[in-house]
């Protein structure tokens, strides 16, 4: 009887690991067309095209005058930023945007960098392709791919560049030197909207990566943070024997054991492989998790009804300002929600902050940037396939300690099995690559030089 038993369990023991082992899968390529109306039966024009930023007179004349019909509500007294974005802020913000921020001055900003256009899958796709102003003899500059997320833009990336693109003159070394690519996501900024329902990551990640082969890269690495984190890891699954490197600063890493060890990690941390680091950031669970229920309301809007509040945003700069600011407060660090400006001067510059809400503004595009959530989450967490596979790819991870929900290293693992590199980074928040550009950039580089000794 003890031999039957002990046969079985052998036997139940060895079914369980060779259906539970680790299979390197691969999302499928797929296909995909998001223009109006039906495919044309002719081919798709792949030719790349300079586009340059513009604006006009009328532009800012109507800006301004919707600027001036603003009507603030008036903040409670020592509210801080805990009711949303601080009216009583808002009006210097108003008044800067009004008589101080030039937009001439920022379209010039903007065009510093080399801008493109290519149509993909129906849709005509943005970015920017920044190459090294100066190469070491010999050598050649590695690829990479730069993505962002919401309510961000390919902006977040014009200080990181600079230390990826010409690192000597930056104070860093040329062991590594970056051309950049940094296009804008369907429905963004100057990458036109999908006409049809279902564009989520996965199909910006096939995007994206025809996108790289047309510019003739064959292998590439990827760096992302918030949607750019998912776009470059959808793209690791797809196409990992195209993918070098894979470099994130968040990563949609929860599993359904995820919170049962997180709320039993204060007493059995060394049993999850959570470091002291780890338990700092992750504790008390009780505050943390309040606040990441604070902090997601927008989420459940936008992936449900984005179109609702869209008709409100895209209607009003000053509305669309408090709603897009308001995460770069508290997206940046959770305790400025505690002053009245929302600390939003103590990480960046009016001109930076405003210069990405008028990538919004006069492209209007809030609302079809608004519908990535709902075609991502609106079918619930957990949905989608690439959301159970692991990535097969070398991976690098940089933690910031004020990102909306701390990784652990063993919880990354899980997800990325070939990580590489897992830094935890001395201060940033979501926006890094905005906010701690040099961080960021040294990381990055840590990555690709564990990925080229290899």
């Amino acid at each position: 009887m003890w031999l039957e038993i002990l046969l079985a369990s052998v036997l139940g023991f060895a079914i369980y690991w060779f259906v539970s082992r680790d299979k390197e899968e691969t999302l499928p390529l797929g296909s995909g067309w998001w223009g109006p109306g039906t495919k044309s039966s002719a081919a798709e024009d792949e030719s790349i095209r300079p586009f340059k930023v513009e604006t006009s007179d009328q532009e800012i004349q109507d800006l301004h005058w919707r600027i001036e019909k603003n009507r603030l509500s008036p903040s409670l007294e020592d509210s801080g930023f805990h009711y949303g974005f601080n009216s009583n802020y808002m009006k210097k913000v108003i008044s800067y945007w009004k008589e101080v921020f030039d937009w001439r001055k920022q379209v010039g900003v903007l065009n510093r960098y080399p801008h493109f256009k290519t149509k993909i899958e129906g849709l005509d796709i943005h970015f920017i392709h920044v190459k090294p102003p100066q190469l070491p003899a010999g050598r050649t500059p590695k690829p990479l791919l730069m993505v962002h997320g919401w309510p961000g833009s390919f902006y977040e990336f014009y200080k990181i560049i600079p230390f990826l693109t010409d690192p000597k003159s930056h104070g860093l070394s040329d062991e590594h030197v970056f051309e950049v690519i940094c296009p804008s996501i369907p429905g963004y900024g100057f990458s036109e909207a999908s006409s049809k329902k279902g564009l989520g990551s996965v199909a910006t990640a096939r995007i994206f990566y025809k996108l790289m082969l047309r510019l003739g890269f064959q292998e590439f690495y990827a760096q992302g943070g918030d949607w750019g984190s998912l776009i470059c890891t959808n793209l690791a699954q797809m196409a990992p024997r195209h993918v070098k490197g894979l470099h994130v600063n968040m990563a949609f890493v929860l599993k359904n054991s995820f919170f049962p060890t997180v709320l039993l990690g204060p007493s059995f941390r060394r049993l999850f492989g959570y470091t002291e680091r780890d338990a700092e950031l992750l504790y008390p669970f009780k505050k943390v998790f309040n606040s990441l229920v604070r902090e997601s309301g927008y989420m459940h809007i936008q992936a449900t009804k984005p179109d609702t509040v869209g008709c409100a945003l895209n209607d009003s700069p000053v509305g669309l300002a408090a709603y897009i600011l308001e995460k770069f407060s508290t997206w940046t660090n959770p305790e400025f929600r505690n002053l009245e400006d929302g600390g939003l001067e103590r990480k960046f510059s009016l001109d930076d902050l405003l210069t990405n809400i008028m990538l919004y503004w006069t492209t209007g595009t809030i609302t079809s940037s608004q519908r990535f959530y709902k075609e991502n989450l609106g079918q619930g967490w957990n949905s989608q396939p690439h959301e159970r596979m692991k990535v097969w790819v070398p991976t690098g991870f940089s933690a910031f300690p004020c990102e909306l929900m701390h990784a652990p290293e063993s919880l990354v693992r899980f997800k990325f099995p070939k990580l590489l590199t897992y830094s935890y980074m001395p201060r940033g928040g979501h926006f890094a690559a905005f906010e701690e550009p040099e961080l960021l950039a040294r990381d990055i580089r840590k990555f690709v030089g564990a990925v080229e000794r290899q």
